[in-house]
């Protein structure tokens, strides 16, 4: 045999007797010890008390008694110390040392039982002899056996007892126990067969749980990544609105079983339309990613409670904060959030602002259900945005009636006849020099058989959130129109239009029907649109005001200064004229800051060619001023409250005597 083939099949010989270096086996092989090593030394201990007593009256007490009780010592140590690993969790390394020790220890223990054997032979009868024989034959089976799950000991084994077994009892030239020799060896050799077998399959076994285990890890891993992706905004890499409302109903679940408090919050930012519109989705996406960064960092930093933070779409993130907030807590949270999101935002070239409106709902006190408390933190915002813009509002009974009466509201909308329940009214608009009506803005008044009276702030919102206001603006404009017909030429209408009407998908087609059954001229015609309408969807309420301007209608941006104002908007859309927002004028002559605004819009008014006009005028005082800035028209209590269609002929007859008697004064006092 060459020497390289030698040498390869010595090393091969080796490995067989050694324990292999394979975590996923070694882990294997000691999961199996430490259940079958106390099975082969039970087998071990009997079997050798049971020879030690046949030899206890014809042997020395040295091989009868002290030897034998030695190894049982050690084969009861070995078992005390097999049966303490069991549910013991150790390292991959302390495995393959322990493995490596146990595989060797086989050897001096094999030979200590063996020689003890040898030993104990001569001193019996033909009975006794057979005893030994019998016993080493069973017990190098049974060893065997036991230690199938660690080859390389099961080999050891096998060599250190049968190898001798089968020579010593071959020298005997007793034909029988010649026999049992033979018999032995080829039992083992069968034994050695099936060892090999059955190592072979026990290690693909642990091999294929491995494959197996990597497979189910890999799919673990692809279904937690799928998970994770499935819970994750795309954009901003926060918690998405699923992943937020299984946080809500584990929070929820929670609180109810401790009995605390759990608050759900829900963030709005006010001005991201405009960025949209007037810089772009890009920049807009970049704002969102910003103020989620922000937000989370102020939820992460606020303790002692937790915070669960998401974004819920578009320009909404949810809040769920646990660990029994308080409101004050609430209030604490909100303004943090609002200080952080109100700081600029640089983006290349551009400059953006953003706020935020912030609502919170408290459980216990403010619903019982996870999904009514987040309807409560829903109204709580729309309550903000509406009256406290930049604010945060916490859920209250107050809110809770004005849910009530709000649903009243929607409900009753639904059946009234607007034709039959609704009125209108119609204030001067006065020109500040002449102080000549110039026209007359249309206001609706609710008259419900239920309610009563019902304020345009109510019903106007409540329209839009059901759906009804496009049919209700059609038959106002219907009759403000048929109004307006019976007036002087030169006094126009000034209508209001919800962004629902100058948005809405089949755009306002209705409206213009509505115009040319009328019969009144176009041109005689303005229609009021808020900042806030613009904004709902800038490009189709570009396309519905160019087209109301071709007819020849006038067009008014309402509310200046209340909405989200940008200046690119007046820029951007054909107006006529801007009307100035009330809350300006009260305290015009008090407060230099408002005397600012007004005078600087009056001053854009006037480079820009736009009439300027303004609401709340009610002293004459605040006219006077007016009139020193520039203002164009004037509306407002001091001339006049809304008053019906029908009061209008004698509105004008007594302004027309008033001015009459004005002219008549100062001709006398120039004369």
């Amino acid at each position: 045999m060459p020497a390289v083939d030698l040498k390869t099949y010595l090393a091969a010989t080796m490995r067989l007797f050694r324990v292999p270096e394979d975590p996923d086996l070694s882990r294997a092989q000691f999961d199996a010890f430490s259940k079958q090593i106390p099975l082969l030394y039970f087998i071990l201990i009997s079997n050798t008390i049971a020879v030690a007593y046949t030899y206890v009256n014809v042997a020395p007490d040295w091989l009868t008694m002290i030897v034998p009780s030695v190894l049982t010592l050690i084969a009861g140590l070995r078992t005390f110390w097999w049966l303490r690993q069991r549910g013991l969790v150790r390292s991959d390394a302390d495995i393959l040392r322990n493995l490596r020790a146990t595989n060797w220890m086989t050897l001096p223990i094999g030979a200590g039982f063996t020689i003890w054997s040898f030993a104990l032979y001569p001193y019996g009868d033909p009975f006794a002899k057979s005893q030994v024989a019998f016993y080493m034959a069973v017990t190098v089976i049974g060893c065997i056996f036991s230690l199938m799950h660690l080859r390389s000991a099961a080999l050891i084994v096998t060599l250190i007892v049968d190898v001798p077994y089968v020579l010593f009892f071959w020298a005997t030239g007793e034909p029988t126990l010649k026999a049992i020799a033979v018999n032995n060896l080829l039992v083992s050799g069968a034994m050695v067969t099936v060892l090999f077998i059955y190592y072979r399959d026990f290690a693909d076994l642990v091999a294929s749980r491995k494959s197996l285990l990597t497979q189910q890890a890999a799919t673990q891993a692809l279904s937690d990544e799928n998970f994770r992706l499935a819970n994750l905004d795309s954009l901003t890499e926060l918690p998405n609105r699923r992943r937020f409302f299984a946080e809500l109903s584990s929070a929820f679940t929670e609180a109810e079983r401790r009995h605390v408090r759990v608050a759900v919050g829900i963030i709005d930012l006010d001005g991201f339309k405009p960025i949209n519109d007037n810089y772009g989705h890009s920049v807009g996406d970049r704002v969102l990613i910003e103020a989620g960064r922000r937000v989370r960092e102020v939820c992460e930093g606020f303790g002692p409670q937790r915070v669960e933070f998401a974004r819920l779409g578009g320009d909404e993130f949810g809040l769920v904060v646990c660990g029994d907030p308080e409101d004050a807590d609430l209030m604490r949270l909100g303004q943090r959030i609002g200080e952080q999101v109100k700081l600029p935002y640089q983006l290349d070239t551009a400059h953006t602002g953003l706020s935020c409106s912030i609502g919170f709902a408290l459980y216990p006190r403010s619903a019982t259900t996870s999904e009514a408390l987040y309807e409560c933190a829903d109204y709580a915002l729309y309550h903000a945005k509406r009256h406290l813009r930049g604010r945060t509002v916490i859920f209250s009974s107050e809110l809770e009636a004005e849910i009530r009466s709000r649903g009243v509201i929607e409900n009753l909308l639904r059946t009234s006849d607007f034709g039959a329940e609704m009125e209108l009214v119609f204030q001067p608009i006065v020109d500040a020099m002449s102080e000549h009506t110039a026209g007359f803005e249309t206001l609706a008044r609710w008259h419900s058989p239920r309610l009563g009276w019902v304020s345009p702030a109510d019903f106007i919102p409540a329209a839009e959130r059901i759906g009804l206001i496009r049919p209700l603006t059609q038959v106002l404009l219907t009759r403000a129109l048929a109004t307006a017909k019976t007036w002087p030429d030169h006094i126009r209408l000034s209508f209001n239009l919800s962004a629902h009407d100058v948005c809405a998908a089949e755009g306002i087609l209705p409206l213009i029907a509505i115009i040319e059954k009328s019969g009144l001229p176009p041109h005689r015609i303005d229609f009021e649109i808020t900042e806030t309408a613009v904004t709902f969807d800038f490009v189709r309420a570009q396309q519905s005001i160019a087209t109301l301007k071709a007819m020849g209608c006038g067009i008014s941006l309402d509310d200046f200064g209340t909405g989200y104002s940008s200046l690119s908007h007046v820029h951007r859309l054909p107006l006529d004229k801007i009307k100035v927002d009330r809350s300006f004028v009260a305290d015009i002559n008090e407060n230099p800051v408002s005397h600012k605004i007004i005078k600087s819009l009056a001053g854009l008014c006037d480079d820009m060619e736009i009439a300027c006009v303004v609401e709340g005028v009610e002293t004459r005082a605040q006219l006077d001023t007016l009139r020193r800035l520039g203002c164009d028209f004037i509306q407002g209590y001091y001339f006049a409250k809304p008053m019906p269609g029908s009061a209008i002929d004698e509105y004008l007859a007594k302004e027309r005597e008033r001015l009459d008697g004005d002219a008549a004064r100062a001709a006398k006092v120039v004369a």
